[in-house]
């Protein structure tokens, strides 16, 4: 829906009034800041909810005492039969967010006695399936992606070590763009991730062999690469800036394409890789949910954290490329591997869905 987008972004320079609802909106986005969401966070929220209320202005809705629970769930069947310009649905979990961002936007409205009676607080969201990602790299195909970017010129070489990043340490695209050189600590085999998702803190192990990419992008290709006053952000576009979430999904989509595995995805096929991986080779699953960053695996079971100490045998034990040189493989634990691929598909929904 790039009409939509491109009408979003002139209504940020419009001088003409907001509609009530649109107005509300911008209050409970600075409430959202006050209590100390992330400013992701408040930007899918502001996304989701204009989707509705754009959605309601084309039907003379413009007062949130206008909305009820009917008009809601008509929005709802709508979501659900609504095709991308592919002509895909949208997923299910794209709809609960966009339902979810909605419920909130209403429940604050409650609360701030801007409306008497929440139209959102019965809205029953559709069920997910637990499923598993469409697709996983083997080690082989992996390497076949590491091997693509042209490392004759800054930018390929770049793109190595970025790749080498996802593969060895499994961290969200976001994560990766927003790394700053003092992150890695190369003696000591880690890297801080730091305001991951839900803006927590965390070390994690990275591998021997991404590290020496690291290194080596660093010393000969990030010079030709960055400007003066920039903020000591690791990867750097040819602009001498960060990367933002598409341009790291096109580039890593790119070199898929380009290595001829017959598998497409973006970042989060790193991800999934990574965790099958190490999961084949024997890891516990513990583990990885702590370098995922995961809090948990479902709503019943809560992990229990680890140190960093065992979070680097296990890695150096199980990842196929945490030495300069391969190790064998150990025992495989599919019952571990399809709970823990099964919330890495969801989570992969969420990095991935394009919006309407």
């Amino acid at each position: 829906m790039a009409h939509h987008r491109k009408r979003q972004k002139r209504a940020t320079v419009s001088t003409e009034p907001l509609d009530r609802m649109h107005a509300l909106l911008e209050e409970y986005l600075v409430w959202l800041q006050v209590q100390n969401f992330s400013a992701d966070t408040v930007s899918t929220r502001r996304t989701m909810v204009c989707y509705f209320l754009d959605w309601s202005k084309e039907r003379s809705l413009e007062d949130p005492s206008e909305i009820t629970r009917p008009i809601l769930e008509r929005y709802q069947r709508w979501l659900y039969h609504y095709r991308k310009v592919n002509g895909a649905p949208l997923t299910f979990r794209t709809q609960i967010g966009r339902l979810h961002a909605i419920k909130g936007y209403f429940r604050w409205l409650t609360r701030q006695n801007y409306i008497l009676h929440n139209p959102a607080s019965e809205l029953i969201l559709p069920r997910l399936d637990a499923r598993l990602p469409k697709y996983v790299l083997t080690a082989s195909e992996t390497e076949q992606v590491l091997q693509q970017p042209d490392l004759h010129d800054p930018e390929g070489l770049r793109d190595r070590a970025m790749l080498e990043t996802f593969y060895s340490t499994g961290i969200r695209r976001m994560e990766l763009a927003n790394l700053k050189l003092y992150d890695i600590d190369a003696e000591r085999g880690t890297v801080m991730i730091r305001q991951g998702k839900g803006k927590k803190d965390r070390y994690i192990p990275i591998g021997e062999r991404a590290v020496a990419w690291i290194n080596k992008y660093a010393n000969e290709a990030r010079p030709h690469l960055a400007i003066s006053g920039e903020d000591g952000t690791m990867f750097l576009t040819h602009l001498g800036t960060a990367f933002d979430r598409k341009e790291l999904t096109r580039l890593v989509h790119r070199y898929l394409v380009k290595s001829n595995i017959g598998k497409v995805g973006g970042c989060h096929l790193f991800r999934h890789t990574m965790a099958t991986l190490m999961l084949e080779n024997g890891a516990d699953v513990r583990v990885i949910q702590e370098m995922l960053g995961h809090s948990q695996l479902s709503t019943t079971e809560i992990y229990t954290r680890v140190s960093i100490n065992l979070l680097k045998q296990v890695y150096a034990a199980t990842h196929p490329a945490a030495h300069l040189h391969r190790s064998d493989a150990i025992q495989h634990d599919p019952a571990a591997e399809e709970e823990l691929l099964s919330v890495l598909a969801a989570e992969g929904d969420e990095e991935s869905e394009d919006p309407l």
